[in-house]
Parts: C-alpha cells; structure tokens; sequence
C-alpha cells in the first residue's frame, strides 16, 4: 500500500481528484473516493523556458492550493500518478508516493 500526497490549485482540485480516483487510488475496504485535503499556500518561481499555468518567468508566485492524500493499492500506484500528471494543470505537478508498512495486530 501506498499514499499519494499531491498539491492542486482549487480550480482543477476535483478534477485532478476524479482523475486520481478513476485510476483506482483512495480505496479504503468497502469505500472508494477516500481522501484528506487541507487548504494551504504554494510558492514557486517559473524560470526561464517555463510554462507556468500561473504567474510569470522570473518572479515568485503565491497561490491557494490543496493538499490532498489519500491511499493506493501497490498495482495501481503507477497509474494513479500517470492519472495525476494527466489531469493537474501544473507543468510540474507536486507530489509525493510513500510506501507505507502492513502492521498486523
């Protein structure tokens, strides 16, 4: 099992989600479409040869996203996050896979 973490402006938020969640990601037992988000403030600066979805080359850039995780099986990790570059409106989509450990009690 896996979690996906990934940042998202609110404009694609369920979008990029539908997406995620079309591929398989956020299946908790009898559930599907499982998630947590919390809303926050990204910061880049687009560099030269760029093509930001927002702001310009060259100077730094605020912008209200959301910060959404959610679980993924281990076969469906990799599409999920094909899904989610597909989907996000990012030249570079931030994000983050992390394996998590099976306990048994």
């Amino acid at each position: 099992m896996y979690k996906l973490c990934f940042y998202v402006p609110e404009t694609h938020l369920e979008t990029v989600k539908k997406a995620v969640f079309a591929a398989g990601a956020g299946r908790i037992g009898a559930y599907d479409s499982c998630c947590w988000q919390a809303l926050g403030q990204g910061q880049f600066r687009p560099l030269q040869g760029s093509n930001p979805f927002l702001g310009q080359a060259g100077q730094v850039e605020r912008v209200a996203e959301w910060k959404v995780e959610m679980v993924v099986a281990d076969e469906l990790i990799h599409d999920s996050v094909k899904a989610l570059k597909a989907a996000h409106p990012y030249e570079t989509p931030a994000f983050e896979v992390w394996r998590l450990s099976d306990m048994v009690f």
